[in-house]
């Protein structure tokens, strides 16, 4: 089943127009055809059904039907990761919104005062928006930043919030409460966290959280 994320704006009309970069992966390099289902999405966690109407030369109509899944997990996690090399922050974004992230929020830290420009972040979005449609989400998560260390604690909300800890002791099990709707994880740079920076966490009352013996790298 294909998924096609569209513009908000157009998503409760009765038709949606494609066109551009859309238009020549679906209907000339896939040849998707008339007749065809598809999910169409709006990026705000919306879906409906579509089938395929009218085949142009450069463009195509799809015709706007019931509400479908939106394939949303029940729980919204923002992550908050140190700013990276462009070619991480890609394959983080790629590999987040695919597992469901609901916002990607990059932060300088002590150890990561890397600058992440508006070019980066423009592409970083395009990333989401083709890993949505390959996995079929129906929201489009938020990027944003980068923001100073002095903005990091409140960035997320006070339901629950989770920094992944080199000195977490016990066996590094992390699950969110049943009842959370949503929370935030914040994951340090590859050398870790400052020692000022954990401090400053515990402070506010995130919870430390491992994974054991291992460590990832981004």
């Amino acid at each position: 089943m294909i998924t096609l994320l569209i513009d908000p704006a157009g998503f409760d009309l009765p038709t949606a127009r494609v066109e551009g970069e859309a238009y020549q992966h679906l209907f000339r390099a896939r040849r998707v055809a008339v007749g065809e289902e598809m999910r169409v999405v709006d990026g705000r966690g919306r879906a409906r059904w579509g089938t395929v109407e009218r085949v142009d030369r450069t463009s195509a109509t799809v015709a706007l039907g019931e509400p479908a899944p939106d394939h949303e997990p029940a729980l919204r996690l923002e992550l908050i990761v140190p700013t990276c090399r462009p070619e991480r922050a890609s394959w983080l974004v790629e590999k987040g919104t695919e597992v469901g992230v609901f916002a990607f929020r990059f932060a300088n830290m002590a150890r990561a005062p890397r600058e992440l420009g508006a070019i980066t972040f423009d592409r970083l979005r395009r990333v989401a928006a083709a890993a949505v449609e390959q996995c079929h989400r129906s929201r489009l998560p938020e990027i944003t930043g980068p923001h100073a260390w002095s903005e990091v604690v409140g960035l997320a909300g006070p339901e629950a919030r989770w920094f992944l800890d080199t000195e977490a002791a016990g066996p590094g099990v992390w699950g969110p409460p049943a009842a959370a709707a949503s929370g935030a994880l914040l994951i340090g740079p590859e050398g870790g966290l400052d020692p000022a920076e954990r401090r400053e966490l515990l402070t506010a009352g995130w919870r430390p959280v491992g994974l054991g013996e291992r460590t990832l790298r981004l």
